[in-house]
C-alpha cells in the first residue's frame, strides 16, 4: 500500500489528536461548566496541530507508536493554546480574532481567559504523566519529558520569549535579540516536542541532539515565516487580520532583512534541519524531512 502523502498523514494526525482532546478532561473530575467551556473552545479551534505532529512524527521516525506518544502530543498542544490565549489578551497581543474566530477573552471575559490559560498549562502536566501508563514507555523518560516541558516553557524559554517580545519595539531590538525572542517564543516548544517524541522511544543521546537541530533551524524557520505571512499572507487563509506585526511597532526579520532575504534564511534553515536528520542516526527521517517541506511551502 502505498504511503500516505504529507498532508493525508497530517490530516491523520491533526484528528487523532482532536478526537482524543475532545475529552482532555476526566469525565469523573468536577469543573466549573464555563472554565471547562472556556478552556475547550481554544482548545479545539483548530489550528495546526504542528507541536503534536511533531512529537508524534519524532517518535515514530524511532520506531515508537501513536498511541504511547499520544499523552505528550496533548500536553503540548496545552501548553501552545494557552500561551495563545494569553498571548491575545489586551495586557498582551489585544488581538479580536484567532483562527478566524473571536479570541478567548472575547467570548469568555477576560477574567476567566486568564484561568483557562492557566487550567490547560497545569493540565497538560497531567497528560504528560499518563505516557508513563503506555506500554514500553521508561518512566525516567517521562520524568525527563517532565523535567524538559518545564524548562522549554518556562521562563528561560517561551514565557522569557514572550516578555521579550513585548518588550521589542522597533528601533529597540537587534536581529541577535529578535533571534532570541523567535528562538524562546516559538522554537522551544517545537524543540520540545521533538526531544520529547525522541524520548518516547528511548532515544540515545546522538537521536535526540539531532532532533534538537532540527527543531531549532525548523522552529526558527517557522516564525521568520510567519512574520513574512503577516505582511503578505491571505487574512482568509490565515484566520486573522495581517499587518499585526506593523501596527503593533514589532520587530521582525523582514524589518531588518527585507522579504526576499527573510524567505532565503527560511530556505537555508529549512536545509539545515532536514540534514540533521538525515546524518544524525534518525533511521526513517522521511516524515520530518516531508513537514520540512510543506512548513517551508505553507501559506497560512
Amino acid at each position: 500500500m502505498a504511503k500516505p502523502s504529507i498532508n493525508d498523514y497530517i490530516g491523520e494526525i491533526s484528528g487523532l489528536v482532536g478526537t482524543r482532546l475532545e475529552s482532555f478532561l476526566p469525565g469523573a473530575w468536577e469543573v466549573p461548566e464555563s472554565l471547562a467551556k472556556s478552556m475547550e473552545y481554544s482548545l479545539m479551534a483548530g489550528g495546526k496541530r504542528l507541536r503534536p505532529l511533531l512529537v508524534i512524527a519524532a517518535a515514530e521516525s524511532l520506531g515508537a507508536s501513536r498511541e504511547a506518544a499520544l499523552p505528550v502530543a496533548c500536553a503540548v498542544e496545552m501548553v501552545h493554546t494557552y500561551s495563545l490565549i494569553h498571548d491575545d489578551l489586551p495586557a498582551m497581543d489585544d488581538d479580536d480574532f484567532r483562527r478566524g474566530k473571536p479570541t478567548n477573552h472575547k467570548v469568555f471575559g477576560e477574567a476567566t481567559a486568564v484561568l483557562a490559560g492557566d487550567g490547560l498549562l497545569t493540565h497538560a502536566f497531567y497528560s504528560v504523566v499518563q505516557a508513563a501508563r503506555q506500554p514500553g514507555v521508561k518512566v525516567e523518560e517521562v520524568l525527563s519529558i517532565v523535567e524538559e516541558l518545564a524548562v522549554y516553557a518556562g521562563p528561560s524559554g517561551m514565557v522569557g520569549g514572550q516578555v521579550a517580545d513585548m518588550e521589542g519595539e522597533q528601533g529597540l531590538t537587534d536581529l541577535k535579540r529578535l533571534q532570541y525572542i523567535h528562538e524562546r517564543k516559538t522554537g522551544d516548544l517545537i524543540v520540545f516536542s521533538l526531544k520529547a517524541g525522541g524520548r518516547i522511544a528511548s532515544a540515545t543521546e546522538e537521536q535526540l541532539k539531532a532532533l534538537e537541530i532540527y527543531g531549532r533551524a525548523l522552529g526558527l524557520a517557522f516564525q521568520i515565516q510567519d512574520d513574512i505571512l503577516d505582511l503578505v499572507g491571505d487574512e482568509a487563509k490565515l484566520g486573522k487580520k495581517t499587518q499585526s506585526d506593523v501596527k503593533q511597532k514589532k520587530v521582525t526579520y523582514p524589518y531588518f532583512l527585507g522579504l526576499e532575504a527573510s524567505r532565503a534564511e527560511v530556505d537555508r534553515l529549512t536545509r539545515s534541519a532536514k540534514e540533521a536528520v538525515t546524518c544524525g542516526g534518525i533511521p526513517n527521517p522521511e516524515r520530518l524531512l516531508d513537514i520540512a517541506d510543506n512548513l517551508l511551502n505553507r501559506d497560512h
